[in-house]
């Protein structure tokens, strides 16, 4: 693992309900649990991060099944990599460091599970901040030729017959790249260091077969446990920021997409593509500083 790109951020691995989760804290003040995408670790925040723990408590977490997490075996429902489990992980993650409620940052599949922890445990989160998604149910809802352009891997992912996971494993450093470069548009650079690490965690055969579940999942159960939870909008506020260039930010009205899910909605885009805490993580961390302030939870 690389501890060049977070100096000064402490590494531990914290077991809860027997998975084990990989996390990285730093700073003081209110709790901010801060949740990557696809096919990236926590390392996507390393340069938002460091702007944010001089005045918050930072925790960077791996989710189930990517980074140095766990990677449990899969089930035939796919209830193992639904995002309520994937949640739960992050909910007990954050009782085991002694915060009971604090806000939640989430980068693409990580803004999925910081929704659902939003819905199930809605006592325990504060504000919630999405990048560069609109909710899963809308997504295939509104699906069209041009979402299923955009976004093919959404489907190549769900195949069966361990499809995805051989043709991935023949070269997870290509995968790995051209998926990031041919979402990128203008903005800062990927740091090498950062690509590697992610190919280094997704070189294991377990992350490419559990985050084949994780979409699979959302094709899946998922979906069932969105469409229960119709009509619901979560309690807390919510800040929406996304890509200008991304397929995000040119395909969809995103506060409208977000309208029949949350009450309390603000945010803009960012110039950017779909990495948004790495293509602009000054303005990343300056609209989430402006957030997360003004929704701290008092004391």
């Amino acid at each position: 693992m690389n501890d060049g790109l977070l100096p000064g951020f402490a590494r531990s691995s914290v077991e809860v309900e027997g998975l084990r989760v990989n996390v990285r804290t730093a700073g003081e003040g209110p709790p901010v649990l801060f949740l990557h995408g696809y096919p990236q670790t926590h390392l996507i925040w390393h340069r938002v991060a460091p702007l944010l723990a001089d005045g918050f408590s930072v925790v960077l977490a791996d989710l189930r099944g990517y980074g140095d997490s766990g990677k449990p075996p899969s089930d035939p429902l796919h209830l193992t990599y639904s995002k309520r489990a994937m949640a739960r992980d992050q909910y007990l993650l954050m009782r085991r460091l002694g915060f009971d409620r604090f806000a939640v940052v989430g980068h693409d599949r990580g803004a999925r599970v910081g929704h659902r922890l939003a819905l199930d445990h809605p006592e325990a989160v504060s504000a919630f901040a999405a990048l560069d998604v609109v909710p899963t149910r809308y997504a295939f809802e509104h699906a069209d030729a041009e979402f299923a352009s955009g976004y093919y891997h959404w489907f190549f992912l769900t195949a069966g017959h361990g499809i995805p996971e051989h043709l991935i494993g023949l070269d997870p450093g290509f995968w790995v790249r051209t998926r990031m470069n041919a979402r990128h548009h203008g903005g800062s650079a990927f740091d090498p260091a950062a690509v590697d690490e992610y190919v280094r965690c997704f070189s294991d055969p377990a992350a490419v077969h559990a985050s084949c579940e994780d979409y699979r999942a959302a094709a899946t159960v998922d979906l069932e446990h969105d469409r229960e939870d119709s009509g619901r909008r979560l309690e807390c506020p919510v800040l929406l920021l996304w890509g200008e260039h991304s397929f995000v930010g040119r395909h969809y009205d995103v506060p409208d997409a977000w309208s029949a899910y949350a009450s309390d909605l603000r945010g803009h885009a960012l110039d950017c593509d779909h990495y948004v805490p790495e293509e602009a993580p000054e303005a990343t961390a300056a609209s989430l500083r402006a957030f997360l302030t003004g929704t701290a939870p008092t004391a």
